[in-house]
């Protein structure tokens, strides 16, 4: 049986990136978590890192600010991960990968790198909307300096988070599902796809050791939920035993209201409009150079819409 790859999870204390460093240590694959020293007085992070620790992970110092310290980590590992965020209303970190990779180009001994991606797909967004598509952008800069440098890839194409979008049955600004009113992106026919976090951090470990997976995208679309906002709200209405009111709100009223938000907000909702009024996670087969998680790995159980939206009950 071939020997399970090392792993370096940058990012780990985020959102997705804790996901990762526990579906790292599920299946198996010694796992290292890289935090900074000038951690300060993040007292949640720090106690993240140490149960980490207690589960058997490795925690390794080291900083963007300090190349030969990234080096020296790349160094202990088969595999790195990037999971810093690219969310602007959260921080918009993506372009701090490049010194990533010039510590992975010294290093030398790297089998796989997989940047901080994990939504939307950036090569088919070439089209996207200012100023949004600086997330985009940017990613593409980073693949650009991965494939220049020669770096084995997989990149992780995973849609729509569970979290973001279901909570809120697909309305920006929404974490919690309402039982009273839901507003539709126009008729709310539009596809998405949605995947539960945990979901995501499995199958991209799932990935790191696949040859099929290398240099390759990955995207993961689990058949049952691809579903549209309209779908989205009929499984919740279905499970708390009651219609919601609804309104509309028209491509054009929706774009009009984004352009009167700030810098962040208008970054965020540009997505939005791409996903739920154009249907960018569907409007495209996969194609050759490509691959599908839930294809590829059918032992995974993923959690269904359904599933997820049990939660809010």
């Amino acid at each position: 049986m071939a020997m399970k790859s090392k792993v370096l999870i940058v990012g780990g204390t985020g959102y997705l990136g804790k996901r990762l460093v526990k579906a790292s240590l599920a299946q198996g694959h010694e796992t290292y978590v890289l935090h900074r020293n000038e951690i300060g007085v993040d007292i949640e992070k720090v106690q993240m890192l140490l149960s980490f620790k207690q589960q058997g992970a490795h925690l390794v110092a080291g900083s963007f600010n300090d190349h030969g310290s990234l080096v020296n980590a790349v160094k202990l590992v088969d595999v790195v991960i990037c999971a810093i965020s690219g969310v602007h209303i959260r921080s918009h970190q993506i372009l701090l990968q490049l010194k990533l990779v010039d510590a992975i180009k010294e290093a030398g001994n790297l089998k796989r790198f997989l940047p901080s991606e994990f939504g939307t797909d950036p090569a088919r967004m070439e089209n996207a909307m200012e100023p949004g598509r600086v997330t985009f952008d940017d990613k593409m800069v980073v693949r650009r300096a991965i494939e220049e440098a020669g770096i084995p890839f997989t990149y992780v194409s995973a849609n729509c988070f569970a979290g973001y979008f279901l909570g809120g049955l697909c309305q920006p600004g929404f974490i919690l599902p309402s039982r009273e009113h839901v507003c539709l992106h126009g008729d709310g026919n539009q596809k998405a796809i949605y995947v539960d976090e945990d979901d995501i951090a499995t199958y991209s470990i799932k990935s790191i050791d696949d040859p099929r997976t290398l240099n390759k995208t990955v995207y993961i679309r689990p058949p049952k939920n691809i579903l549209s906002q309209r779908e989205v709200v009929q499984i919740w209405e279905k499970l708390i035993g009651k219609e919601l009111r609804k309104s509309s709100i028209s491509d054009q009223e929706f774009l009009a209201i984004m352009k009167e938000q700030d810098y962040a907000e208008q970054v965020g909702l540009t997505h939005y409009y791409h996903v739920c009024y154009e249907g960018c996670l569907t409007n495209f087969e996969i194609g050759d150079g490509a691959e599908e998680a839930s294809t590829l790995y059918p032992e995974v159980q993923y959690t269904t819409v359904e599933e997820y939206m049990k939660r809010y009950l």
